[in-house]
């Protein structure tokens, strides 16, 4: 049999835009792998807590990320991770990881890391849908569909709010979006389409509105 083309879509876009949802939605239809870079840092993160490392040094942060096994489950129904051997899937989802992952995430060192990570995992796969800060331009800038997901910042608060099911107040909702906005602005151009990425604001569009319209876009002719 011939083997399948490669598509690779990429989806980057500020927290609480809908990235996530997005991306298994499009990857459980047309049945391509599963890519959370995101998970990743959140992943290191973890694994610095756990082991009470200084997160106010970077040297510290980048030898735990250099010594840290991760493994990413590509499976858009199941996006299991496992650092170091623990399954750390719901343990990178709470709201302690979220305060510690844009100081993981300004180690440029650490980024670089990750990024030779990512790439080598959407080069294995050749199928797949990632998605997270720079995927579009960055990690994988040839990617046949590239997409900037934004949404009104209220819009993403309440999305937030809904996803963590009342684990974190509102006001920490609202100062992890902001704060994160900010400084990740430092070292990312999350904003602003670069050449070539479509933006896509969710505002207005409920979950299956988003994934219909991702599924439009590649159901055309792609470069």
């Amino acid at each position: 049999m011939p083997q399948a083309r490669e598509l690779v879509i990429a989806i980057d876009g500020p927290s609480g835009a809908g990235k996530s949802s997005t991306a298994r939605g499009v990857a459980a239809r047309l049945g391509l792998d599963y890519l959370d870079t995101g998970a990743m840092y959140r992943a290191v993160s973890w694994a610095c807590m756990v082991d009470d490392v200084d997160m106010t040094s970077p040297d510290a942060m980048l030898e735990r990320a250099r010594g840290a096994e991760l493994l990413m489950g590509l499976d858009p129904t199941d996006p299991r991770v496992t650092v170091d051997g623990h399954d750390v899937t719901a343990a990178i989802r709470e709201p302690v990881i979220a305060d510690l992952v844009s100081a993981v995430a300004r180690v440029i060192p650490i980024r670089e890391l990750l990024t030779g990570q990512m790439r080598d995992i959407i080069a294995a796969s050749g199928r797949i849908v990632a998605e997270g800060r720079d995927v579009t331009t960055v990690v994988w800038p040839t990617a046949q569909l590239r997409l900037l997901m934004v949404a009104d910042p209220v819009e993403r608060i309440a999305r937030r709010e809904a996803e963590l099911a009342g684990a974190a107040g509102h006001e920490r909702v609202v100062s992890s979006i902001v704060d994160r906005d900010r400084k990740d602005s430092t070292v990312s151009r999350f904003g602003t389409p670069a050449e070539g990425v479509t933006l896509l604001d969710t505002t207005h569009l409920d979950l299956d509105e988003v994934i219909g319209t991702v599924l439009s876009m590649v159901a055309e002719p792609l470069g």
